[in-house]
């Protein structure tokens, strides 16, 4: 079932903090709000047993998801009326205030404070009572028991017919079944146990195609088995499922067998010892299972082959080879697209017919689920409507708006939803949000995640940042094939990523569903919750904006605009609960704009991407709560004095700040996440930036450098005991040995990159960082010291490096050694390369890149001999080489020698040439 929890999580831990003395709440609201944490922690457990008992792949009952509803909604309510209080009440020591008219306001203060804590009391109460109600509807109606209901077929029995019923009509299977095949057949040596795992989205075709070549390859083999596990399987029937189909003369009574599991492995282990076999394990949701799958799966020499196929790739990565399915192209999902529909893959459709079609196959995305969905959708209808054309251009807006109601649509849906069913609750609420977005938008992964930790979605827990955490969320729907990367960082990390319209389609079925969020996007509503908690404008028409304003936007938590439905944005006291505010590229929003905002107290997002802001006003330090504020693309330089009150922000993103105010460091200690570059125009701004002990990335940029600069980008690099990230631009460095110092911080940096500068040398502290892996700086002179260094980096597996001039007097190409040194570089780039590469070096090197002066090489070293050869696990090579002021044959004589040097390396790898004419010192 899905569960979507609401605010219950975010709301607990304010329920525990309300109780304490700090809060000086009374006795008897005390008392209503224990009562209240008791029973929301009691609901929210109910909650996740409900999901975790029912039925995984079966649609929720109708009343579970009812009960669900009204909790989550009674959890948003209460937050705000928590939320409410924290704001207004201060419950900070007050400032020592002297004279009458303090004496007075103070006392005014008082009595305004002891009133509110009154009305606190009163809604407490109120909202016991809604929970009383709430409580007694659900025993009232016995939602915990409510009995078996018939739900039709199976998603399983769904999956087969839609796919692995006619497979040989299914286009494209046939290749792909070959290849598969001659994977599983070839390699060393065919006597050997050879396992590969299918991998991909829900609805791909995996079944389909281990189920092929199954029917192709059983005839080789002793015996074979063909078993889908799905979700939460009892193991004792799949092994005994497992026994029957390897022999069913032999176990034909093994369902009425009492054997336990270990007896089951047991005997499968004994029936398969000297047996050649080939076993299908289709469907497998995770790695502890496959574990226990292959104990009972015995290894020899027979060239036995086993099969399996999965959604998630850490299961596919441990299970065995990876055979990553590919959507279909658009050539074969147009055969298959018209051979469900006219019943033959060389019909074309009408010419009237022709543009909707292909624009039906681009939102399908060659997923053969949905096209035969979409397919059997539009043949049934064939002759029914009168209007082909209207019709299938209605079945075309349906797709990704989780509007169609169509039966092949639902168990299309119920196909994909196992996914969604099998994430816990914390990714499902994530998962909805993506129905913010429209279809084919490359989502930024930064930008999603500043929203979730505007939300409260991503907890804040011990030892871990809360944004590191939002990207562990996004490579979790990563893994399970959810999402799709788009851009991705040397070190894997993932910039951006698309959504399939197929699963957009399900997460926005699901967010109109659970009234999660509520979109004016140009299509008709067919109802508005009586509680918008998420409204998304993004068309204007006059229809909305008489909707606007008939509206009630009292409970609205998070607003999205777009640029052109700004206009129709009503005032901003309007939203008194607003946390989430998302104004990017609303280019009408000016500087007293801003200053209206800020009267929102309760914001924890503020999104004011490329709008006309040039001014962040005073006003700023009232929205105390602020854990996002993204100003990137603006005119922003500078931050008031004010800003340093905002002591929850952990997410910062302003292009570049000439000036910071007094105290940045020592208040801001929850800042995390600071991107843009940091202007150093003196030694002070370095010492304002002291304290940011949680800080995981920084970018400096100076125009000068001296030895006041040093000492205190030292200290200040020193303080940042969790930086990640560091970033520096700007003139000419010379860390000098007192940098050593910074080993004794810091020791969390993953990725250093020092560009637009040139340094003197590779700072010796930079060994001492066991944890960097990605290293990118530019050089001075490159000297047997700095590889030296650089070898020493123990994780070191990307290294760039920029020489800006060439060494005079050498005339040998410095050498790598073949100690232990770059133990762990994989990657290598390096311009003006006066490097060669000694045998037995670099042993984990696969991608290399070398940029050189053809005539440069000749003058100083008279050869290119780079010792490529030497490089034993050398996979791809990509040479530049600047030809300016060369002769024909140096260049040629160039390319032989690079060429030859590919060609004697044992691991043959591939070969990319590139010939440039350029000035020298471009």
């Amino acid at each position: 079932m899905d569960v979507v929890t609401g605010a219950l999580n975010s709301l607990l831990s304010k329920l525990g903090y309300l109780l304490t003395g700090e809060c000086q709440l009374q006795a008897s609201v005390k008392d209503d709000v224990e009562f209240l944490k008791s029973e929301l922690e009691s609901m929210e457990a109910a909650l996740l047993k409900i999901s975790e008992a029912a039925p995984i792949d079966e649609p929720p009952d109708a009343q579970e998801k009812l009960w669900a509803r009204e909790v989550r909604d009674l959890s948003y309510d209460v937050e705000d009326c928590i939320d409410n209080f924290t704001v207004r009440a201060d419950l900070k020591a007050e400032k020592d205030l002297r004279g009458l008219r303090s004496f007075v306001n103070r006392g005014l203060e008082l009595l305004k404070r002891a009133k509110f804590r009154h009305d606190i009391g009163a809604q407490i109460k109120h909202i016991k009572r809604r929970v009383n109600e709430v409580n007694e509807r659900r025993v009232r109606y016995k939602v915990s028991s409510v009995a078996s209901r018939s739900l039709g077929p199976t998603v399983n029995s769904l999956r087969l017919s839609a796919l692995y019923k006619r497979a040989t009509e299914l286009i494209g299977t046939e290749e792909k079944s070959n290849n598969l095949i001659k994977r599983l057949m070839g390699g060393a040596s065919e006597s050997q146990l050879t396992v590969i795992s299918i991998v991909g989205f829900g609805g791909l075709g995996k079944t389909t195609l281990a189920k092929m070549v199954y029917e192709k390859l059983i005839g080789r083999f002793d015996c074979g088995a063909f078993v889908c596990i799905s979700l939460n399987p009892i193991m004792d029937k799949v092994f005994k499922t497992l026994l029957y189909q390897l022999d069913g003369d032999r176990y034909k009574n093994i369902n009425g067998e009492t054997w336990d599991e270990a007896q089951l492995i047991g005997e499968l282990r004994s029936f398969l010892q000297y047996k050649r076999y080939f076993i299908v394990i289709d469907d497998i949701w995770n790695s502890s299972l496959w574990e226990t799958i292959r104990h009972a799966l015995i290894e020899h020499d027979n060239g036995s082959k086993i099969i399996s196929t999965t959604r998630i790739l850490e299961v596919a990565k441990k299970a065995g080879d990876v055979y990553q399915l590919e959507p279909l192209s658009l050539v074969d999902s147009e055969k298959l697209f018209y051979q469900r529909i006219f019943g033959t893959e060389h019909t074309c459709p009408p010419n009237h017919l022709a543009k909707i079609s292909e624009n039906i196959l681009k939102k399908c995305g060659g997923i053969p689920l949905a096209i035969i969905t979409i397919a059997s959708m539009l043949a049934n209808n064939r002759g029914k409507v009168v209007n082909t054309n209207e019709y299938w251009l209605k079945v075309y807006k349906s797709i990704g708006s989780g509007l169609e109601d169509n039966l092949d649509v639902k168990n299309m849906r119920r196909i994909l939803l196992v996914s969604y069913y099998d994430l816990p609750p914390y990714l499902k609420t994530c998962v909805l949000y993506l129905s913010l977005y429209p279809e084919d938008f490359e989502i930024s992964t930064e930008a999603l995640i500043s929203k979730w930790i505007g939300e409260e979605f991503v907890p804040k827990e011990m030892g871990k940042a809360v944004y590191e955490a939002g990207k562990g969320y996004v490579d979790e729907l990563v893994n399970r094939s959810m999402i799709q990367p788009e851009d991705i960082d040397p070190d894997g990390t993932v910039i951006s990523f698309r959504v399939h319209d197929m699963f957009l389609d399900l997460v926005n079925f699901l967010s109109n569903e659970e009234e999660f969020i509520t979109t004016l996007y140009g299509q008709p509503l067919k109802f508005l919750p009586n509680k918008i908690r998420r409204l998304s404008l993004q068309t204007c028409t006059e229809e909305y904006g008489k909707l606007l304003s008939a509206m009630s936007l009292s409970h609205v938590r998070s607003l999205t605009v777009s640029e052109q439905a700004f206009h129709l944005l009503p005032s901003l006291s309007s939203f008194p609960f607003l946390r989430v505010l998302d104004l990017n590229g609303c280019g009408l929003v000016h500087n007293n704009y801003f200053k209206d905002i800020c009267s929102l107290f309760h914001l924890r997002y503020l999104g004011l991407r490329r709008t006309s802001v040039t001014v962040i006003p005073e006003e700023i330090g009232n929205v105390k709560f602020l854990q996002v504020l993204d100003m990137s693309n603006t005119q922003i330089d500078e931050l008031p004095s004010t800003f340093v009150r905002l002591q929850q922000l952990v997410y910062l993103h302003i292009d570049c700040l000439n000036r910071i105010p007094n105290g940045f460091g020592k208040n801001l200690k929850s800042l995390q996440e600071f991107v843009g570059d940091i202007f150093v125009g003196s030694p002070t701004m370095l010492h304002d930036l002291d304290g940011l002990a949680e800080l995981r990335r920084v970018t400096f940029s100076f125009d000068k450098w001296d030895e006041s600069y040093h000492k205190h980008f030292l200290r200040c690099l020193s303080t940042m005991i969790s930086l990640e990230y560091l970033e520096i631009h700007g003139c000419n460095l010379d860390f000098g040995s007192q940098s050593d110092r910074l080993s004794l911080g810091c020791q969390q940096l993953r990725n250093i990159q020092i560009w637009d500068t040139a340094i003197c040398s590779v700072p010796r502290w930079a060994s001492s960082l066991s944890a960097l892996s990605i290293l990118c700086i530019s050089l001075q002179t490159l000297r047997e010291e700095d590889l030296q260094v650089l070898g020493s980096i123990p994780s070191l597996s990307h290294l760039e490096l920029w020489v800006m001039e060439t060494t005079q007097g050498r005339d040998k190409r410095l050498t790598t050694s073949n100690d232990c040194s770059f133990l762990c570089l994989e990657n290598f780039k390096i311009w003006k390369a006066e490097l060669a590469f000694a045998p037995g070096s670099m042993q984990m090197l696969h991608n290399l890149e070398l940029s050189f002066g053809v005539g440069e090489a000749l003058d100083q070293f008279g050869d290119f001999d780079f010792g490529l050869e030497n490089l034993a696990s050398l996979v791809d090579v990509s040479v530049e080489m600047n030809t300016v002021d060369t002769e024909p044959y140096e260049v040629s004589a160039a390319e032989a020698a690079i060429q030859n040097a590919v060609a004697m390396n044992p691991n043959k790898p591939k070969l990319t040439l590139e010939k440039l004419y350029r000035e020298k010192h471009d």
